[in-house]
Parts: structure tokens; C-alpha cells; sequence
């Protein structure tokens, strides 16, 4: 610092006298009048050095958003312009998994960093140990204010968070229950507007104290797809895109893709899922996971009317008309097709509101904001719905991250990356520590396209066998081409997937003589693999 004063020329008023570096006769009288500066700023240097500003974190996670419906990714079904804006002014990952796909164990993974059998939760009956080590205890000892708002859904109360205001169960749309540290109360509204209010309240509330961690969870696009009312007319002028394999007959499959109950066709519900009214004008006598629960329960007076006023009509048009299967199962995929994207807008809108408050509040330039999803969705791909298969559209998830000056704005990233890679990020980016859980740290790859030095494959193991949907237990591993799939339990099949042949994953090639080395050596990678071998819990 005192360097810096001396090589260059100083020139400065005190009063009416001038002083300049080559007057000789006043050198003591320079350095005596420059010596508080220069104590002051080597302080303020020391201070900065040792204390930097840490980098805060907004973790945005919705349910069950499939990567095909941001267009980010791809436009054909939607616009999604907020979420896009952090692809366009920061980083978007092609190539994002998760280790199981399913609604608690990925939020388990998320927090722990670990695969489903070492942080316990397997499925979603089983509740999340909050006493094991996670990232948000982490920051929180290294000075951080954390908070968890919205869906939480790991039957357990949050552990280790400065705050948490969380939906109870599932969650509701409208007027949905939130649990807090003293009690549980109910809030009318739609529950995306509700989130995004509650967590831009926290925010506000602790701007300039301490450096934060949020975690704001979405119930939405979760089933069973119930929009906001100022977006109920959204897609009614008409048809979307039908995926090319909707009517899919599973012929080359094994046992598994044909005895699932997720199809669109076969397993939606006329009330729960279609909200169509049932014939019964008895709300006593409507089933619990039926019509009910969301209209006559929750609803007030008003919602119901305006709600009413959009689906009866379209209802009893559907009623009426005369189809064929192949019709009835086209005009279901409209109505599911539609709800779905109806609830992202009002996901993407909310994004948008977090962007807008972090300019507002001065955060934006030191945040590092995240946008991903549980997992994936079927969004009639196959003729499905729901997720839990690792066929490609319930493994792979969407992710995009700003944060301005770490990442260069319009990256594209083709790594293998995994939701076991959250919590060691956060953990490095913060400067907490290093190395964390069974992922690896998303920084490296921030201003690299694609880093060389990275994992070539991902684990990933589903449990939940007998269970929803009857998608059975499997497990296997994907590379940037292939992927390798066991079926077990009730069931022995291998199936295997050449993602550059067959990127709808409609053929399996198991048996084919040409892949018999490749899947050799698929099937000697996932006995060698570190995690395979550990996880022994389910075999």
C-alpha cells in the first residue's frame, strides 16, 4: 500500500496548500498527514482479505418439472421466459440426473449429498433422519441463515435451518396448510404465489445481515395439476404436440415398462386427475382421492364458481361426445398435457418475481440462484405419466444456474452432473470446506464447456417396490451413450440402450451381438462401481 503512494504521483488539496511527492522539504509532513489513510486502508485490506463476502444461495426446486417443458431446453410444448433468463445470463446443464426418482429420496440426496442407502430414505414412506449431517448444518455453523420454504415432504420436521415455513404432506393447491416452527396455520391463495410470497418476506426481512442459503420448494407441477385461476383458459385455443411413442406397445421391453400403472389412458382418474365431476351429486360419497379433496374441501365459495365456470362446459362436451379408444385417450393427454403446463407458467412467473427482488435488493451480483426439479416426468412419453423409471425422461432433470461473475452468461454444459453434486457445490462455493458426500463440485465445470477430468458414468438404484405406479425395483448406470438397466426383486431382466441410436429408448438391444462387448464391459463397470458395492440394502 505505502509502495503505491510512493510510486505514484499524489495530488491533493488540504485547505489551500498543495503537495506534491518531489517537494523534498516536506517529506516528514507527507508522511505524517498520509499515515491514518494508510493505516485505515491497510486495515480495511487486511479485513477484506481475511473476511470476503460469501456468496448467498437461492436453491429453487419445483416437482416433477420435466426438462422438456422449459424452453430452455425445448419450445415446442411452452415458453418459460424467467427460467430461461438464467440459462441466457448464466449456465445450463444438458446432461442432469437424479439417483432415484422420487418425490423424498431425491430431497434427501439433496441434503445430504449421499445416495438414497446411506442417507436412509429410500421411498417416500420412510422419514429423513434429521440428526445426520447436511449441508444446511454446514453453513449454518459457518455463519449462514438458512431457511426451507414450501414442500418439504420427508415426514420429519426440518433440522439445522434458521427458519422453515413448509407445506404439510403433499401440500395443497388452493388455500394450502403451511407448518412452522409454532404452529400450523392456512392461507388462502394459490400456493406458487403463497410460496414465492413467503420466501421474498424472508428475504426481505434479513437483507444485510448475514450471507443466506434459501431453498424454495414448489409444490407445483406436482399431480394433479390444478392451475391457478388466472390461468385456466391458458392452451384452450388449441391441440399440443402428442409425443411420437404416445401409443407405445412396450414389445421389446422387458415385463417392467408393460406392468406399470402410470399410463394416461389407463391409470388417470376421471375426478383426481381430470376433474371431472362424479356422477354422485353427494360430496359424502366421493372418494378421498377424488373430487373432494380439492373442490369441495378447500375451495372457497368463490374458486369453486370460477372453476366451475371453466371445466363443467368442457366436461360435458367430453361426456357427450361419442370416441373411439385412440380418441379418449388423445383427449386425455389434452387435459393432462394442458393442467401441467398451465401450473409451470405460474412457476415461471414466480421465478421471475425472485429474479426482480434480488435486482431490487442488491443481491443478485453475489447470489448464486438454482433452478432445477425433484426429477423428471413423463409427459406422455410412452403413453405415461409420474416418474420413477431411468428411462430418460424421469432421469434426467433440468438445471440452470446464474451467478454473476463465476459463471460466463449462455454456458452450455454437457457433463454427467447428479443431484448428489448440490450439496458438495454449495459446501465449496460458500468456502466451508472442501469435498463433501458422494458427489463432486459443480464449480469446475462453471466457465468450462465440457471438463475433461469428470465422472463418465451415473449410479442410479429405484426402491419403491410393491408401491405406486408398480414401477419396479431396478438399478443401472448411464454413460454419455449408453445405458445399462436391471430389473429385480419380483422380475430378472436386463435391458440396454444405445441414447445416439435410440434416443426414445423403444428398443432394447440387450440380446444384440453387436453391443456384446459394450455390454461386457457396462455390466464390469457396475460391479466395480463403488456405490453399487455399498448398496446392498434392497438386492
Amino acid at each position: 500500500m505505502l509502495q503505491a503512494f510512493i510510486k505514484y504521483r499524489i495530488n491533493f488539496k488540504l485547505g489551500e496548500m498543495r503537495i506534491d511527492k518531489n517537494m523534498k522539504n516536506n517529506q516528514f509532513f507527507i508522511c505524517l498527514l498520509l499515515l491514518p489513510a494508510l493505516i485505515f486502508l491497510t486495515c480495511c485490506a487486511a479485513y477484506n482479505d481475511d473476511v470476503p463476502e460469501k456468496p448467498n444461495i437461492v436453491f429453487i426446486m419445483s416437482d416433477d418439472h420435466a426438462y422438456q417443458a422449459i424452453s430452455a431446453y425445448s419450445d415446442h410444448l411452452i415458453k418459460t421466459p424467467n427460467i430461461d433468463r438464467l440459462a441466457n445470463e448464466g449456465i445450463l446443464f444438458k446432461n442432469a440426473f437424479v439417483t432415484n426418482s422420487i418425490c423424498a429420496p431425491s430431497r434427501a440426496v439433496l441434503l445430504t449429498g449421499k445416495h438414497s442407502y446411506a442417507n436412509g430414505v429410500f421411498d417416500n414412506a420412510l422419514p429423513f433422519d434429521g440428526a445426520q449431517d447436511t449441508f444446511i448444518k454446514r453453513l449454518g455453523e459457518a455463519g449462514y441463515e438458512t431457511a426451507v420454504i414450501g414442500k418439504w415432504h420427508l415426514k420429519s420436521r426440518p433440522a439445522g435451518f434458521s427458519h422453515y415455513q413448509i407445506l404439510r404432506d403433499q401440500g395443497e393447491y388452493y388455500n394450502p396448510f403451511f407448518i412452522t416452527e409454532e404452529d400450523t396455520v392456512q392461507m388462502k391463495g394459490y400456493v406458487t404465489d403463497l410460496t414465492t410470497d413467503i420466501a421474498l418476506s424472508w428475504l426481505r426481512m434479513r437483507v444485510g445481515e448475514k450471507p443466506f442459503c434459501l431453498l424454495l420448494h414448489h409444490k407445483a407441477p406436482h399431480r394433479n395439476w390444478m392451475p391457478n385461476l388466472q390461468h385456466l383458459a391458458l392452451f384452450n385455443d388449441r391441440d399440443l404436440p402428442v409425443p411420437d411413442n404416445y401409443f407405445d406397445d412396450y414389445i421389446s421391453r422387458s415385463a417392467a415398462a408393460r406392468e406399470q400403472e402410470m399410463e394416461i389412458a389407463a391409470d388417470m382418474t376421471d375426478a383426481w386427475d381430470l376433474k371431472i365431476r362424479p356422477d354422485d351429486p353427494d360430496p359424502e360419497n366421493w372418494d378421498e382421492r377424488g373430487y373432494a379433496w380439492h373442490y369441495g374441501k378447500l375451495m372457497t365459495g368463490e374458486q369453486k364458481k370460477v372453476w366451475d365456470a371453466h371445466y363443467d362446459p368442457l366436461n360435458e362436451s367430453y361426456l357427450k361426445a361419442e370416441m373411439t379408444d385412440k380418441e379418449r385417450a388423445l383427449w386425455k393427454y389434452q387435459r393432462y398435457i394442458k393442467d401441467y403446463l398451465r401450473c409451470i407458467v405460474s412457476v415461471d412467473d414466480n421465478v421471475g418475481r425472485v429474479l426482480d427482488e434480488l435486482d431490487v435488493l442488491g443481491l443478485s451480483e453475489n447470489t448464486l440462484v438454482v433452478y432445477t426439479s425433484d426429477q423428471g416426468f413423463y409427459l406422455g412419453e410412452h403413453g405415461w405419466f409420474d416418474k420413477r423409471f431411468m428411462y430418460e425422461e424421469s432421469l434426467r432433470t433440468p438445471l440452470l444456474m446464474r451467478f454473476p461473475g463465476r459463471i460466463e452468461p449462455g454456458m452450455v454444459n454437457e457433463n454427467l452432473v447428479q443431484n448428489l453434486d448440490f450439496a458438495a457445490t454449495f459446501i465449496d462455493i460458500t468456502g466451508v470446506d472442501e469435498g463433501y458426500g458422494h458427489g463432486s463440485s459443480l464449480m469446475p465445470l462453471f466457465n468450462d464447456s465440457k471438463v475433461k477430468d469428470w465422472r463418465e458414468y451415473v449410479y442410479y438404484h429405484y426402491y419403491e417396490y410393491p408401491g405406486a405406479h408398480s414401477v419396479k425395483r431396478h438399478y443401472g448406470l448411464r454413460t454419455d451413450r449408453y445405458k445399462l438397466i436391471h430389473f429385480y426383486n419380483d422380475i430378472d431382466a436386463w435391458e440396454f440402450y444405445d441414447l445416439e441410436e435410440d434416443p426414445g429408448e423403444m428398443k432394447n438391444s440387450i440380446g444384440s451381438p453387436r453391443y456384446r462387448v459394450i455390454i461386457d464391459s457396462l455390466q464390469q463397470l457396475l460391479e466395480n462401481d463403488k456405490f453399487y458395492q455399498e448398496d446392498t440394502f434392497q438386492f
